[in-house]
């Protein structure tokens, strides 16, 4: 399994901004172009792009899906979303809008059989977000806790053909203090179901980290991908070397 890297565009207020630990308070503006980003990204080789409606999120709805719909259009790859999305509709219209993957965090852990369903529908599809601080699923944007562990949260997924599970350590996140790669690939030794990392990629020693568990668990779920932001936008990362590490590893 070749490591998929997922240049990550996070969206506030139609900008592209950064998070640190899911805080949206602590936004870092890199621009407020997301098309030509999503360009710049697919220059450099990328065919997976990440992007997330960090507004959407918080308000439970789409917030910034005229600016998504022109990246769809754009990208040339394919695009994974996240942020907002919880019901039925809206799954159905941003599959409708040419997305590829939708990530469901929020509704995964309040509206199981919405997920279900919708990967049965849509296979391949599909991708359940598990974020994670102390080892528990925060929801809403990871404004609230839920009481559920990130295993538990896994595990019930493990017979509903969804795509991946999306594992976010909130307390690295737009941090860099380096993915939590342990937690990762315990994750993934734990169920049969591919994990994508995020959260905290520092630089290439991540990457290549990371890869190199791909290709180990090819048996298995394992590592699927990994998806970094601010260390592209600080210039820590650079996406064709990033790209280059995760084929070769």
């Amino acid at each position: 399994m070749t490591l998929i890297v997922f240049p990550a565009i996070d969206l506030k207020g139609g900008n592209v901004v950064r998070l640190a630990e899911g805080d949206m308070d602590r936004a870092t503006v890199y621009g407020d172009d997301p098309v030509a980003q999503a360009m710049a990204f697919a220059d450099a080789g990328a065919q997976h792009l990440h992007m997330v409606d960090l507004d959407g999120a918080f308000a439970g709805q789409s917030v910034n899906g005229e600016v998504v719909r022109a990246v769809v259009t754009a990208f040339p790859g394919h695009v994974q979303l996240g942020g907002g999305i919880r019901d039925r509709a809206a799954i159905e219209g941003w599959f409708d809008a040419g997305v590829a993957r939708l990530v469901i965090g929020t509704a995964a852990l309040e509206n199981p059989d919405l997920v279900r369903d919708a990967a049965r529908d849509f296979p391949g599809g599909i991708v359940v977000a598990v974020d994670a601080k102390d080892g528990m699923v925060a929801t809403r944007g990871w404004a609230e806790m839920s009481d559920v562990a990130v295993t538990d949260m896994a595990r019930r997924f493990e017979d509903a053909g969804v795509a991946a599970l999306l594992f976010t350590d909130v307390g690295r996140d737009g941090l860099l203090k380096g993915c939590n790669v342990q937690a990762t690939v315990d994750l993934a030794r734990s169920v049969d179901i591919p994990v994508i990392a995020s959260g905290g990629v520092s630089g290439i020693g991540d990457i290549h980290v990371l890869a190199l568990h791909a290709r180990a668990n090819e048996s298995k779920g394992g590592v699927e991908g990994v998806i970094t932001g601010r260390a592209l936008y600080d210039g820590r990362l650079d996406l064709a070397t990033a790209l280059a590490v995760a084929a070769g590893a």
